[in-house]
């Protein structure tokens, strides 16, 4: 096992190729602005974060830039390029190549992870569970490929179902991370994933560049800027220390896949879901949007902090109201912003945001200042 906690710049190449995968998922939704054209992209997100995971975990275990294993992460990259270069014709005439390129890179993943445990019987019966939960995800999307319509997209939602459900079923108790590694992988990948809506933002804005555009595309900055205030500013500090602190095994792989693998995928899907509403929201920025990119606009920060309530929720198992409302309100919104000229509605999520974020700020800040200044320097008791 590891013992280095930093991410290595392999590691950090290895993210860039999400970076792409990312935006063509929200490119898929833009280009089909329809309920099932959302569903597809969420659904293509949610199997590509899947076997990120997939490799933050192994990552844990084994030291991506040593020997043939730096050779074989490059092969898996190579494979996930080519899976995220199909995303856009997925559920059509690219939906073999997808299946066989995702095969290949949950295939490389087994493969090194089968390496990483051959000294350790627990590791090794919790990966083979895996490979278990990993073939059938893999191959239901080869049946879906031979499918056509919505049965295809039904196969596909189930192929994400049981792919995601394995560690449910086969425990957690064989599994080891290190813990700084993998928080800090993890708060790496959402700031990815807001440096994708900024590039979104910026593709978005088209010459020439009128006043309702560059007032647009500024909002669209102080919402990702909020967006990553409501993770960095404490929650990331206090989230790492929490897993830090949780006896290894049981607990602390528990806390490991709820918070940051599953949990953590909302939280990217409500910032695809944004960066789509704010492609949207550029093209016209004085016509209203449709409902349909309203929902990923509004809803999408509604996702991101619904996801933040669980997981404060799963961490130290009490509700932050204040996320809870906001989030509340933001779907309550929903009817107005199809009357309501785009800008408008983006004005609103950004003044929104701004708010919680001031207001948690001002009303919790020597808590605030306890985690930032004093609490993340204290050594963690062994």
């Amino acid at each position: 096992m590891r013992e280095d906690e930093r991410v290595t710049p392999l590691e950090l190449f290895f993210d860039l190729v999400f970076v792409l995968a990312l935006t063509q998922c929200t490119t898929l939704i833009v280009h089909t602005p329809t309920w099932g054209g959302m569903l597809k992209g969420l659904l293509v997100l949610g199997v590509l974060w899947w076997s990120w995971v997939g490799y933050a975990w192994l990552t844990s275990v084994l030291d991506p830039e040593e020997g043939a294993v730096r050779l074989a992460i490059f092969a898996a990259m190579a494979a996930f390029l080519v899976a995220a270069i199909c995303v856009p014709h997925a559920f059509g005439s690219e939906a073999l190549l997808f299946a066989c390129a995702y095969a290949v890179v949950r295939t490389a993943h087994i493969v090194l992870f089968m390496l990483a445990s051959r000294e350790d019987a627990t590791l090794r019966k919790s990966v083979l569970g895996l490979a278990v939960s990993t073939a059938i995800g893999a191959g239901l999307l080869f049946v879906a490929a031979a499918a056509s319509g919505d049965l295809r997209v039904a196969i596909w939602g189930l192929a994400l179902l049981l792919d995601m459900g394995g560690p449910f079923v086969f425990g957690q108790e064989g599994w080891k991370l290190v813990p700084g590694h993998f928080a800090e992988r993890h708060g790496l990948i959402l700031i990815i994933a807001l440096g994708e809506s900024i590039v979104a933002i910026g593709l978005g804005a088209k010459a020439p560049l009128e006043f309702g555009v560059v007032l647009a595309c500024v909002l669209g900055l102080i919402v990702a800027a909020a967006l990553w205030w409501a993770y960095f500013d404490v929650v990331a500090i206090v989230a790492a220390r929490r897993l830090a602190k949780a006896r290894p095994g049981h607990e602390q792989n528990g806390i490991a896949r709820d918070s940051y693998s599953y949990l953590h995928f909302p939280m990217i899907a409500g910032i695809a879901l944004i960066a789509v509403g704010m492609k949207l929201t550029l093209l016209d920025v004085d016509a209203s949007l449709t409902i349909v990119a309203a929902t990923a606009l509004l809803g999408g920060a509604a996702l991101y902090l619904l996801a933040h309530v669980a997981f404060r929720l799963r961490n130290i198992h009490t509700l932050n109201w204040r996320r809870l409302l906001c989030a509340a309100v933001l779907i309550a919104l929903l009817p107005a912003a199809v009357s309501l000229p785009a800008l408008a509605t983006v004005g609103i999520l950004a003044a929104l945001l701004s708010t919680l974020i001031a207001y948690e700020a001002i009303r919790y800040a020597g808590v605030r200042d306890r985690v930032r200044h004093q609490l993340a320097r204290e050594p963690i008791a062994e």
